[in-house]
């Protein structure tokens, strides 16, 4: 057994953790690999991994030995426990100023703390949301790593070279310190959620393929759709087009329910379309578009919000250019919002980007149309829906929540603030005489919650 000569070890040998070391070692690294199970390190090694600067290692001390200093592990395990385990078997071998990289779909908190522990020994915790399924893992993934700015240098020279590349750019960029790598390909996956919704609603719509009628119309989650959502309820960041797309996913899985419902429930009367069917077509092409544009524009307040929540300064340009390839959700569309983000770096919105309010724009008349004839005809598009609730919400000057503080004032005495003068104000709006009588207030603090809010 060779020591001390391999460029990176790699612990966990599924289909992704099998297509990183092949991809690694084509890209000319000597690659370490380890795995709980000693006959997939067996088999991996005599079969794909045969004849290649691939080192098979039957141990974790013996998996660590093989590793050049300072050393590189990378751990392609489940998330949660598994994660913690493999660090407390891989971490007491390890010396101050090694690299333990998480490849895994872990939880950006569960990251912070783990690089927060690691950090007090002296270990340098890599989070790096890695993107593109089993063929982008062998040839070039979408690679989102978070960490201390030293441990980029080192692991920086390995990663950009097996990364996607586009353009001659690679799609490995640092994100930021602690759980930003995690945090981003967490709403990388919720984006990936509103955008596999998005075709689905558009295939309703229009037509289907005799295969992809023939798949169980069952949809399943891994969770990192959930975990998005929860980060954009705590950072009060609206995000309804991939909430609306977990949302599918969960009704969806009530398979036999829906069945039950179906024969219960009345239906819009039958109809067939009478219009022109490929105007129709490029109608929902347009719908698509504009509603993949506010799930994006979603998508990356989401992140802005994170990175001032955590204080990563997180930079929504590099995010969008390592996006264009290697992962689920890469696109040409992803060019055009690297360049609203180059035009303008504190870009509030996307939607308010010279581009694409003009996409929008044109996009508009087609968008209503469509969900005009979804509706017409019991066609369900939620995230359709959604996208455009929001762009309404959102170019509305004003909104109906002034009746909104008006029942919270009623039911809770949350006061409200008025359009025509200063002051927050509560109103005793039930008085024995049926008159209502506002008050002026100055709370030095908030008011209350009540149970009914």
């Amino acid at each position: 057994m060779t020591t001390n000569q391999c460029d990176i070890g790699l612990i966990g040998l599924g289909v992704m953790g099998e297509n990183l070391v092949l991809n690694m070692e084509s890209k000319g690294f000597s690659v370490a690999v380890f795995n709980r199970t000693t006959e997939v390190t067996e088999k991996f090694a005599a079969g794909r991994a045969q004849g290649k600067n691939i080192q098979p290692t039957r141990s974790m001390e013996e998996f660590v030995a093989a590793l050049k200093k300072p050393r590189i592990a990378m751990m392609m395990v489940k998330a949660g426990s598994p994660v913690d385990a493999v660090i407390g078997q891989l971490v007491p071998l390890l010396e101050k100023g090694d690299v333990v990289i998480d490849g895994g779909n872990s939880l950006f908190t569960d990251t912070q703390r783990r690089a927060k522990e690691l950090e007090g020994e002296g270990i340098h915790f890599v989070g790096m949301g890695v993107s593109g399924g089993e063929e982008g893992a062998l040839k070039g993934p979408s690679l989102m790593p978070g960490g201390s700015r030293e441990s980029w240098q080192i692991i920086a020279p390995i990663f950009r070279k097996i990364a996607a590349q586009v353009d001659g750019e690679p799609c490995c960029r640092y994100m930021g310190p602690d759980g930003a790598g995690h945090y981003v390909k967490m709403v990388h996956n919720g984006i990936e959620y509103g955008d596999i919704q998005l075709i689905c609603e558009s295939y309703a719509i229009e037509t289907g393929k005799p295969l992809v009628d023939m798949i169980l119309d069952k949809a399943g989650q891994k969770g990192t759709g959930i975990w998005t959502l929860q980060a954009a309820i705590r950072q009060s960041v609206v995000i309804s087009t991939i909430n609306a797309a977990v949302e599918a996913r969960v009704i969806s899985d009530r398979k036999e329910e829906r069945v039950a419902a179906s024969k219960i429930l009345p239906q819009p009367r039958a109809r067939k379309f009478k219009g022109n069917r490929a105007r129709l077509v490029d109608a929902v092409r347009d719908a698509l578009y504009a509603s993949k544009i506010v799930s994006y524009a979603q998508g990356m307040e989401l992140l802005r919000s994170g990175s001032t929540e955590y204080k990563w300064n997180l930079n929504l340009s590099d995010i969008a250019t390592i996006w264009r390839g290697g992962c689920i959700i890469r696109a040409k569309f992803l060019n055009r919002i690297v360049q609203a983000y180059k035009r303008d770096p504190a870009l509030h919105n996307l939607l308010l980007d010279r581009y694409f309010t003009k996409a929008i724009k044109k996009a508009q008349p087609k968008w209503r149309l469509v969900l005009s004839a979804a509706i017409k005809h019991g066609v369900a598009t939620p995230a359709f829906s959604a996208s455009l609730a929001y762009f309404d919400s959102y170019r509305s000057a004003r909104l109906p929540a002034n009746l909104l503080q008006a029942q919270r004032d009623f039911f809770g005495a949350h006061t409200y603030e008025r359009i025509d003068k200063p002051g927050v104000f509560h109103t005793e709006w039930i008085e024995s005489d049926q008159k209502t009588v506002e008050k002026s207030t100055q709370p030095k603090t908030p008011p209350p919650h009540h149970a009914g809010e």
